[in-house]
């Protein structure tokens, strides 16, 4: 006798009579099942448990095999209530989950804001953390600020102009961010920013109920003029700035640039805050030094993120300034969640002091450029046209598109096509001067990257 099939009889017999009956009505027994499908009593046994687990029949202990209760569903709730109690949604909340969207299984992802899988420390991380855990003292409560260590290596990283008292840790950089606005401006006070600049800081602003303010950049980073020239017209007391590889166009604020924005910020007696996430991000030559570190005055509010340049799941970052500023961040903390988990902290901490984080920082600027390179070669094959200048670090291409060019369209058409890219637009605060689109190059392995930019090429949006 075949069990397997005739536990599949005695299955389809039980289905079939369930749904014929109403529930709680009585179901063949098992020695009738046993007769009617020459089965044995433990194969109509088990059918019996399968049918129970599915919720089609249930058992009743020395009475015999009953169709399970039917649960009839509620009615759908009505909220529409809540379209009248919540008003308008904020500006900026798509965007932000079309970049924290996962790409579809199968896709070759071009747009992300941190590294893939293999370019990530995972094993050194784990290793940290697991360490962290087994220590008690790890889960107990610190400081509110952040560990007073891991608080001295982010001064250390910014220069002088910033000590371990200055700052406090948070989970991640937009938490650090989106502190920063609630903590130095006022629902309805102005935000200067680069044009186009980093789409959190567009909607972290909009969310603080900041009026949100661009001032175009070039390839040398924001224009002083422009700068000093916003500050005076709206009043501003606050300038969100990523002076290295900015997010997305990838400039570098120029050397003779530095002291023309820090006067113009000194002039109006107001903030700039220094978003430095891309200080572990070098491709080419070296870095300069933060502009933090020559800030006599407290005009700078130093953010430093660790989670672009290691894992997504290191949301650490410190936040800083000099003066009653520094204040009003620490305490502003307070308000959001406390502090930072413990273990993760020291798990942090044990990695970026110990010599597993050169060697990755190594390894990555490597990594980064071999994908770099490979994204460019690969434009050059199939869309010359539009190969941009080359960036000397950061994640990210910026690549302006023909004139009259649908940027969102040549977005969906690309997912469409099983690639997956980002339009510019949503990263100006106004009208965008050009279509744009920032491609990553380290969000997939290079070998994939000349088959997405085929298919890009593909597309019918190039003449």
């Amino acid at each position: 006798m075949n069990d397997d099939n005739a536990a599949g009889r005695v299955i389809q017999d039980l289905r079939a009579a369930a749904a014929r009956s109403e529930a709680g009505a009585r179901l063949p027994s098992v020695r009738e099942l046993t007769a009617r499908h020459h089965a044995s009593p433990v194969t109509v046994a088990a059918a019996i448990r399968h049918l129970v687990a599915e919720g089609v029949v249930e058992t009743r202990s020395g009475r015999g095999t009953f169709v399970a209760s039917r649960d009839v569903p509620p009615p759908a709730p009505d909220l529409s209530w809540q379209t009248v109690a919540l008003g308008p949604r904020r500006p900026g909340e798509e965007e932000m989950r079309s970049l924290l969207a996962l790409p579809p299984a199968g896709a070759i992802p071009l747009s992300g804001g941190y590294p893939d899988a293999d370019l990530q420390p995972a094993a050194a991380l784990g290793a940290a953390l697991a360490r962290a855990a087994r220590q008690p003292a790890s889960w107990q409560r610190g400081p509110a600020e952040g560990r007073a260590d891991l608080r001295a290596w982010f001064a250390r990283e910014a220069g002088a102009g910033l000590h371990a008292d200055d700052l406090v840790i948070c989970p991640g950089g937009q938490a650090a961010l989106s502190t920063a606005l609630r903590a130095l401006a006022a629902p309805g006070d102005t935000l200067l920013v680069e044009s186009p600049t980093y789409l959190g800081a567009l909607a972290a602003g909009r969310a603080a109920g900041l009026r949100v303010v661009p001032v175009p950049a070039d390839a040398d980073g924001v224009r002083p003029d422009h700068l000093a020239a916003a500050f005076a017209r709206t009043g501003a007391r606050l300038f969100y700035c990523q002076p290295l590889f900015a997010n997305p166009h990838g400039a570098t604020l120029a050397g003779h640039r530095r002291a023309e924005v820090a006067d113009a910020v000194r002039a109006a007696g107001a903030f700039l805050i220094e978003d430095d996430y891309a200080r572990d991000l070098v491709i080419d030559g070296e870095a300069p030094a933060p502009l933090a570190a020559d800030d006599p005055d407290g005009h700078v509010v130093y953010l430093r993120s660790l989670t672009k340049s290691t894992a997504p799941g290191l949301r650490v970052a410190a936040i800083g300034a000099r003066g009653p500023a520094g204040a009003r961040l620490r305490a502003a903390r307070l308000f959001d969640d406390f502090y930072v988990a413990g273990p993760l902290q020291q798990a942090t901490l044990e990695f970026v002091t110990a010599p597993a984080w050169a060697r990755h920082r190594r390894s990555l600027r490597g990594a980064l450029r071999g994908r770099r390179d490979a994204l460019l070669a690969a434009l050059r094959r199939h869309l010359p046209d539009l190969v941009p200048s080359v960036p000397r670090g950061g994640l990210h291409l910026w690549v302006r598109l023909p004139e009259g060019t649908d940027d969102v369209a040549l977005a969906t058409a690309a997912a469409a096509a099983g690639v997956i890219v980002f339009p510019g637009r949503p990263w100006f605060a106004a009208e965008p001067p050009a279509a744009f689109l920032r491609l990553t190059y380290a969000a997939a392995p290079p070998a994939l990257f000349d088959e997405a930019v085929r298919r890009l090429a593909g597309l019918p949006f190039w003449s």
